[in-house]
């Protein structure tokens, strides 16, 4: 059934100057589950998450969000519907601390953000929530601790930290274990895992060892064009995929770490 699926793209086509980098993609994504989208490099991951925020407008097709048709609509629209990305390199405010910057989404969801003239204790009533919201990613400990200083796995928990404070129906996340460490690529796989229950999230991401651990269906890319679809165990045995990986990436595709 349609109500079903949350998220929708239909023939969805991003042309630049005669190069296609995203060919005729159906992306279907249904409410509730972890949805992957892998593919090799130049595959077109990142352009189709630049087409549903809305940094990209298709040259052809169609976006629909819960049933209604998003094509159009500006970025900030996007964000308030409940559509919130967090993005491939960290974005937080590195001088301020863990709780400011869950603070500052907050203030953000209020409609009252970057009101920096007023007195710093009018805030101070979304310090519960931010810490509930620092809590649900492991970070009470670290309120008070400049953003900067943050060791890389943790500010990867506060950006999803900010992001939960939007309050997403939909969390789009670019690349979360992009340059990670193995202890720290385990903390943000579990904390995606955690954050996900009653929401929908799609990803693009490389490791496939966090692909395999926590999706529930994988989209593969391949030249812009849908490959394959479907859980993990069948995507990493279709010839098509591995093919389309050209062996840099079978051993790790058919058993992947953690799996």
């Amino acid at each position: 059934m349609a109500e079903d699926f949350i998220l929708e793209t239909r023939h969805l086509v991003k042309e630049f100057k005669g190069f296609v980098a995203v060919n005729g993609v159906d992306l279907k994504v249904r409410r509730g589950h972890i949805h992957a989208l892998i593919g090799p490099n130049g595959a077109g991951k990142t352009t189709v998450f630049n087409l549903l925020t809305k940094f990209l407008a298709p040259t052809r097709g169609s976006i629909h969000f819960n049933g209604e048709d998003i094509t159009s609509a500006q970025p900030a629209q996007i964000a308030r519907r409940g559509i919130v990305r967090s993005f491939q390199i960290s974005a937080v405010f590195p001088h301020l601390s863990v709780l400011e910057n869950v603070r500052i989404a907050l203030q953000r969801k209020l409609g009252t953000s970057f009101h920096f003239w007023r007195p710093e204790r009018t805030l101070d009533t979304l310090n519960g929530r931010a810490m509930e919201l620092l809590a649900q990613v492991g970070l009470e400990s670290f309120a008070d601790m400049v953003a900067v200083e943050l060791p890389y796995g943790r500010k990867r928990a506060l950006e999803i930290a900010t992001t939960l404070a939007l309050e997403p129906e939909l969390m789009l996340l670019d690349e979360p274990t992009q340059g990670m460490g193995h202890e720290d690529v385990a903390l943000v796989r579990d904390l995606i895992k955690k954050v996900s229950v009653n929401r929908t999230v799609l990803m693009v991401e490389h490791n496939m060892g966090v692909v395999a651990g926590i999706s529930d269906t994988i989209t593969v890319l391949a030249r812009g064009a849908v490959l394959a679809e479907g859980a993990y165990d069948e995507v990493a045995v279709n010839p098509l995929v591995i093919e389309a990986y050209m062996g840099t990436e079978v051993e790790e595709l058919a058993s992947p770490a953690g799996h």
